[in-house]
């Protein structure tokens, strides 16, 4: 299933994959570059998707969405606009893409924590070593008194 068939099911991950009855797209014009066409085509695109209704999702895997989307949602739906392209269909998989790698980004599990280290006792030396003679250098800058 490719990713840039803008009709198709979104695939997320290997194991999650986006039914194509459940995006909602929205189409109207987009500004900038278009030449003549600029006010007649409908290039932007709106991709809509309720996130926490794809099916094959575990409780945990719902809630971590919920948190991790929670800002970007709207009633409980996902939008991603894509009109940096001329054409429609280039803006669609502009679309698909960047709502897989969302959707993806927030299913993911989180990094481990980082294990806080101490400094070795001769990096604290050497540190400590260094600062003496910086300031003895500065001491012996003092001019005549």
């Amino acid at each position: 299933m490719p990713t840039d068939d803008p009709s198709g099911d979104l695939p997320v991950t290997p194991r999650l994959v986006v039914p194509a009855a459940m995006l909602g797209w929205r189409f109207s014009r987009s500004s900038g570059p278009g030449g003549q066409g600029v006010n007649t085509a409908d290039s932007r695109v709106e991709l809509s998707v309720r996130p926490l209704d794809i099916p094959g999702l575990s409780e945990h895997q719902q809630a971590r969405l919920a948190d991790r989307l929670g800002p970007r949602l709207v009633d409980g739906v996902l939008t991603i606009a894509a009109s940096e392209h001329r054409q429609q269909l280039r803006n669609r998989e502009a679309a698909r893409a960047r709502m897989a790698t969302a959707i993806g980004q927030a299913l993911a599990p989180p990094a481990p924590p980082r294990r806080g280290t101490k400094p070795t006792r001769g990096s604290q030396q050497r540190r400590i070593d260094a600062k003496k003679r910086r300031g003895q250098l500065k001491k012996q800058r003092g001019g005549l008194d």
